[in-house]
This record gives structure tokens, sequence and C-alpha cells, in this order.
């Protein structure tokens, strides 16, 4: 690669490479010697020159009436860098304070059988409230340690919400002092449960099956149409 060609690679147009190399060889001229010396047009030649002030590369003195150009010490080549330089330093900070989108993680899992039921008793356990509506209270029967579930859920100080039909009230699993119960008269097989990030949805007929699905969008969705029907349940 020639010094015209590193010249243009570092940000000199061919034109503006022509009239630097010229005032390199000769030191200081005039815009019309440039033209004469390089055969180019009078008018370019001075918007050339212009532009190579703009970029720090050309500088001019006033002797009786006319300009003298002269190129700028060879170190200006670095002035685009620098200023390049500086810019990107200052967007990488601007960049670092943009705070990254995060994008919904959906996760879903299918259990089976008495260990389902384990698992999301053990998610659920891990949060604060738990909505439940569709409810049979089925679960309860389910597992010989839901006692101990239960005292656990009292020491979390869990607020329980649950939906049922009015046929279970009064029964064992709708009889817990510590929790809300209401009742609408819709017959449901399956139990919707939202706690946290999370939504359930579960049968417990036969081998017990647990759908649990992990989205802060969907559950936010379910929970709020849990509140509507809450509103419009009866104690």
């Amino acid at each position: 690669m020639d010094i015209n060609e590193k010249l243009q690679q570092a940000g000199l147009t061919g034109n503006e490479t022509k009239v630097y190399l010229e005032l390199t060889k000769k030191g200081q001229l005039t815009a019309n010697q440039i033209a004469k010396n390089l055969g180019m047009d009078r008018t370019l030649t001075y918007t050339i020159l212009n532009h190579l002030i703009e970029k720090g590369q050309v500088n001019y003195i006033v002797r009786e009436n006319k300009k003298t150009f002269s190129c700028s010490n060879p170190e200006s080549l670095l002035n685009p860098i620098k200023a390049k330089e500086s810019l990107i330093e200052e967007l990488i900070k601007e960049l670092g304070k943009i705070k990254r989108t995060e994008q919904q993680q959906t996760e879903i899992k299918v259990y089976e059988g008495k260990e389902g039921i384990r698992t999301l008793i053990s998610h659920a356990l891990k949060e604060k409230e738990f909505c439940s509506f569709g409810s049979t209270g089925r679960i309860f029967y389910a597992l010989y340690e839901m006692p101990s579930v239960y005292k656990q859920v009292i020491k979390s100080k869990m607020k329980v919400k649950i939906l049922g039909n009015k046929r279970y009230k009064g029964t064992e699993a709708f009889g817990f002092k510590e929790f809300e119960f209401r009742y609408l008269n819709v017959e449901s097989e399956a139990t919707t449960s939202v706690f946290g990030d999370n939504v359930t949805i579960h049968l417990m007929k036969d081998k017990p099956v647990i759908i649990l699905i992990k989205n802060k969008d969907i559950a936010r969705s379910y929970k709020n149409y849990f509140e509507f029907m809450w509103k419009s349940a009866k104690r």
C-alpha cells in the first residue's frame, strides 16, 4: 500500500490526498500555485483546501492579501480518530446506562402422580400468596403429609384464597380458619392456581396430573381473572 492509499485509509479523499501531498512536498503554496502544479480547476482546489482546513490537516496565513497554505503537523491526521475515540468512549458510557429489557422466559412442565403434587406444593411454599379457583379440595386428601404442609403454610404467613363450588362448603378441605374461602355455583374438575409467576392446572382424578406454567404475564392475567371472580363469589 503506497502513501496515497494510506492517506485515503486515514480519511482523505483522492483529491484531498493530492493537495495534501503537494503541500507536504513544496511547503507553503497559494491556491493558484497548487491548481497549476496539479492541473486542477482553481475553484475545485479552493473547495478541497477548505475541506482540509475543516479537517485540521491544512492551515494558512495571509500575506499581502493573499492566502498561503501549508500542511499542519502530520499528527493532526490522528484528530478524526481521537474524535471518534472520544465519541465512542462517551457512547459506551451511555449504552452502559441503558437497562436491558429482559425477555419473558416461559417454562411449561407436566407432572404426574403424588410426586407431582409435592412439586407443586414446594413451588407454592416459596410465595407469599396462593390463589386457587375451581378447587375441589381433593388435593388435601391426596397426601398423608398434608396436615404438616398446612402447618408450614401457617408458619410462612402465606395468604391463601380459595374459590370452589358451594357443595364443598363445610368439608374438611374447606374448613381452615386461616384461609379465605368463597364459592361459585360452577362445576369444575380441574383446579387452577396462581402463585408468584406461576400458574398450575391440576386434575385430581385417578392419576393426578399437574401442568405448571411459569410466565409473569400469564400469571398476572390469571390473577386478574381470579380477582374478578373473587368479587362475584359468595362467602
